[in-house]
């Protein structure tokens, strides 16, 4: 079996697929860059004996993070714990299948990455990927499924954080589909703002990536919040979350396993 890591910058996601690459297991924990390989592995084995998983099973591992000071501790949990040496997204044995045509290839984050592997086998190109996360990414694949880059905007939760934190008289509020874009009191106007700013964010950045590409791309939602935002836009077609998850599995099958280091 197969251990997926996803290391965003707000969660951590862990995923376990069997030889089948159906997930059966799948937990998420706030990352922390000062969390040991120790205490990783220790809540990770209960999580896994709770949902009556065999970890003995488990023999090979592969991290995607934008957190590099997460990573010796993720890659030592690996080794320590299931006795496998991890493959790392963005390292230069790790063949991603496709091209990558920026300036600094090396700048864009292994999430963006992984979901343009995923993308590619899933949907084909050319495609706009629009990922619900700590920010809200867009990112642009061409017909043959290289990656073109993007654009990165700020997060939706994000967003209603430093909203809350810079007016003293707004409060937190969680983010929701309004029933009305005019407010009747100060939380409706909060979570209209939100909520439909980005569908009108995400309505505008897609038009414009279409009329840059000269192509009509289609656009897929990814992320936490990707069923909420695809089903309030008809330009986003369709809800993926789990494509980060179906990337790794994806370059795991395609690399095999790591040499040991």
């Amino acid at each position: 079996m197969l251990l997926a890591i996803d290391c965003g910058n707000t969660n951590t996601v862990f995923a376990v697929f069997d030889d089948a690459g159906t997930i059966v297991g799948e937990w998420r924990a706030s990352t922390a860059t000062n969390r040991t390989a120790d205490e990783i592995g220790v809540w990770l084995l209960q999580l896994m004996r709770i949902g009556r998983i065999d970890s003995a099973h488990i023999d090979a591992a592969i991290i995607a993070t934008v957190v590099p000071a997460a990573l010796f501790s993720l890659r030592l949990m690996c080794r320590r714990y299931f006795e496998c040496q991890p493959l790392v997204v963005g390292t230069p044995d790790v063949a991603l299948g496709l091209e990558v045509h920026l300036d600094r290839p090396e700048e864009v984050g292994a999430d963006r990455l992984v979901n343009a592997v995923a993308a590619k086998a899933e949907y084909g190109g050319p495609l706009i990927i629009v990922d619900f996360g700590t920010a809200t990414t867009f990112d642009v694949t061409d017909a043959a499924g290289d990656y073109l880059g993007g654009a990165i905007a700020p997060g939706v939760n994000l967003s209603l954080e430093v909203l809350h934190k810079a007016a003293a008289q707004l409060p937190r509020v969680a983010v929701g589909r309004p029933e009305r874009v005019i407010g009747r009191n100060t939380v409706q106007a909060m979570r209209s703002g939100i909520f439909w700013g980005y569908v009108g964010l995400i309505e505008g950045m897609i038009t414009r990536i279409r009329g840059e590409l000269g192509q009509e791309a289609r656009a897929i939602a990814t992320g936490g919040l990707a069923t909420l935002f695809s089903g309030a836009t008809p330009l986003l077609e369709h809800a993926d979350p789990d494509l980060t998850l179906k990337g790794l599995l994806i370059l795991h099958r395609r690399n095999g396993r790591p040499a040991e280091a």
